[in-house]
């Protein structure tokens, strides 16, 4: 690819971005707003599909087949997901969302 203006310029903010993260305290910082946005995410799926009562199987198991998708590529050795920043954040998130069905699910007393 030819090197532009504008190739550069996203080089050198996703570099300065990920030098940015290396401190563990903004990488935690970066996770912890992952999980809650799951959190988030898992409050709305709920009441979003709870709103019209017919659509609660096909978001559960929606939900479902992408948390499994997840955590397939996350925990196996070929992707190597666990070693990078995205791996993780994308674990926290599904974490967060499968936190927020749950909290839903005992609130409901389901």
């Amino acid at each position: 690819m030819q090197q532009t203006r504008l190739n550069t310029l996203l080089d050198r903010l996703g570099a300065g971005i990920q030098e940015q993260l290396k401190n563990p305290w903004r990488r935690l910082a970066t996770l912890t707003i992952a999980f809650l946005f799951g959190v988030f995410l898992g409050l709305a799926i709920s009441s979003s599909a709870g709103q019209l009562g017919y659509l609660d199987i096909v978001a559960s198991s929606i939900v479902a087949i992408i948390a499994e998708v997840i955590s397939a590529l996350f925990y196996s050795d070929r992707w190597k997901l666990r070693q990078t920043l995205f791996g993780e954040i994308l674990n926290a998130l599904k974490f967060g969302l499968l936190y927020g069905l749950f909290l839903v699910a005992f609130l409901l007393g389901s």
